[in-house]
């Protein structure tokens, strides 16, 4: 059974899609992040972007410790269902959208929007891992705020994590059971000379 780790849900209670199909990150890759995360960005009023969302865990996860909104991407309708019952469940539905679309499809159309994001998470299933790709397309679209995080899952077999591309940098990785983590982060822009 997965619950929130910290912040305004503690302890409530999350559930996993049906069938074999999605991977939960568990609880404990999940501290991992959010422990990491947690002293270099503040949660409060941030965006967040929740790629491969799955059960939404992460999303809730960012929601409970105070994130403003949050927008989640799966393919699978069976995630998009969980998903959408783990936001109602702890009243977190007025703030997320939930896109139920291939995931490059849906983050060249965010690139369309303009969106930009404090906080992205990317998932990939460990049987197809996309991460390079993916990571590539959130760059291109420009999705990544400016001082923004990006926070990469994959399995430790798995080739080594993605290089950042421009103008992303990779900060830092980190292996954790079968997962290895990687951290990327937009830098901010230097201030222009007279402001």
């Amino acid at each position: 059974m997965m619950r929130v780790i910290a912040g305004n849900a503690h302890g409530r209670h999350l559930k996993a899609p049906r069938g074999l199909n999605t991977r939960p990150t568990s609880a404990r890759a999940r501290e991992s992040i959010f422990s990491r995360l947690q002293v270099r960005i503040d949660f409060e009023e941030i965006e967040v972007l929740d790629i491969f969302s799955g059960s939404g865990a992460l999303t809730c996860e960012a929601l409970s410790r105070g994130a403003a909104r949050a927008t989640l991407i799966d393919s699978s309708r069976e995630a998009v269902a969980a998903s959408a019952a783990n936001l109602s469940n702890l009243g977190y539905s007025d703030r997320a959208r939930i896109i139920c679309a291939d995931v490059m499809h849906a983050l060249s159309e965010l690139g369309s929007e303009h969106a930009r994001f404090g906080l992205i998470f990317i998932d990939a299933p460990f049987k197809n891992d996309m991460t390079a790709a993916v990571l590539e397309r959130v760059a291109r679209c420009d999705l990544a705020a400016e001082g923004g995080w990006i926070v990469a899952g994959q399995s430790k077999r798995a080739p080594a994590a993605p290089p950042a591309p421009a103008p992303l940098q990779r900060i830092n990785v980190a292996t954790l059971g079968d997962h290895r983590i990687a951290f990327y982060r937009r830098p901010q822009s230097a201030p222009s000379v007279g402001s």
